[in-house]
């Protein structure tokens, strides 16, 4: 994602082109960040701030928008001498507003004369959210380099959060506790940055763990919603309808989407229980990609389903669609009917506590 060659300089000599840098130094003339996490453009924004500021002394920092400002703005500003500071730092937020049709050229030839000038008085930092590669990629490198500032999958926020911990909160977080936040509240940079800096200041000093994770970062309105699937699994029914009550008046959460949730885990238990009927293994229904059954739920899932015939799990499924069907139409009382087929759910999987 964000990791990746950097290219170096041997006196004036052209940067290696096609490549994409992990960062951005002193000795870029222009540089773009693309990509849709504005959390990464910030971070890599203040460090080339940092680097230039550290070869040049003080560094004026000029913003302009792509959506407002007119190429001619933004060039002459970075050909222009510093009112205060001998150097500046121009950026263009919204870039690929800008630099598209006419305009492009015009940025083409900055880049090819600012590359080869070695006394330049300007660096110019393009930030856009969506890119269309072309020429000018090539170019920038020449002058600068480009940072790819994309979403990170799950894996890399994981590892990210981690990697952040140590660097910016000074604080250990155990990988456990890195997925945990991670699930809880999604790979957002923004988000997993404020989340560690409370934890942070929590642990007084100490490791991160998953318990104070759970303790500290509230349930996402989605957690809360589909984390009565667990509820419906193992508890008595008394407990299952606490927490659909809990869902529905504390949380807040719509009649369509719990339904939703409770045919969507009737469904899984119906396909499980009718594949292991056939024959098929454990290992195999688990790897089964359309019933989705990941983690400890899917484990979960697979051992209701084992003590569930798959003629009551059929049934159990009849009734939580007709339930979705009815909770879509305003037939009847859409709260009574969640009820119902929640009890439905203790019946046919036995959890009478």
């Amino acid at each position: 994602m964000w990791h990746g060659y950097t290219g170096t300089i041997r006196g004036m000599a052209k940067r290696p082109t096609a490549t994409k840098s992990a960062s951005l130094d002193a000795t870029c003339r222009v540089g773009l960040l693309a990509g849709k996490e504005a959390f990464l453009r910030h971070i890599h924004t203040q460090a080339l701030r940092d680097a230039l500021a550290a070869k040049h002394g003080s560094v004026d920092t000029v913003l302009y928008d792509g959506t407002t400002a007119t190429p001619a703005d933004v060039l002459d500003e970075c050909r222009s001498f510093g009112l205060i500071a001998s150097y500046k730092l121009v950026i263009l937020d919204n870039a690929e507003a800008m630099i598209k049709e006419d305009a492009r050229p015009l940025f083409e030839r900055y880049c090819e004369s600012v590359a080869s000038q070695p006394d330049v008085g300007a660096t110019l930092l393009l930030r856009a959210e969506t890119w269309r590669p072309g020429k000018l990629d090539a170019l920038i490198e020449q002058a600068g380099g480009i940072v790819k500032c994309d979403e990170p999958t799950q894996e890399e926020a994981i590892r990210w959060t981690i990697a952040r911990a140590a660097k910016e909160h000074k604080v250990e977080i155990a990988p456990a506790a890195a997925a945990a936040l991670v699930e809880r509240v999604g790979a957002k940079l923004t988000r997993l940055d404020s989340e560690l800096g409370k934890l942070a200041a929590a642990t007084g000093g100490k490791v991160i763990t998953p318990d104070l994770v759970a303790y500290f970062v509230g349930a996402s309105r989605d957690e809360e919603v589909w984390g009565i699937q667990s509820t419906l699994l193992s508890a008595p029914p008394e407990e299952a309808l606490q927490h659909l009550r809990y869902v529905l008046d504390v949380s807040r959460q719509p009649v369509v989407l719990v339904s939703y949730a409770l045919t969507d885990l009737a469904r899984k238990i119906h396909g499980v229980s009718r594949a292991m009927k056939q024959g098929m293994r454990r290992e195999q229904v688990l790897g089964i990609k359309a019933l989705k059954l990941w983690g400890p739920q899917g484990y979960a899932i697979v051992d209701a389903a084992q003590r569930t015939d798959p003629d009551t799990a059929l049934s159990l499924l009849r009734t939580a669609v007709r339930g979705d069907l009815r909770s879509r139409t305003s037939l009847g009382e859409p709260e009574r009917t969640l009820e119902m087929v929640v009890l439905e759910f203790a019946q046919a999987l036995g959890t009478r506590g």
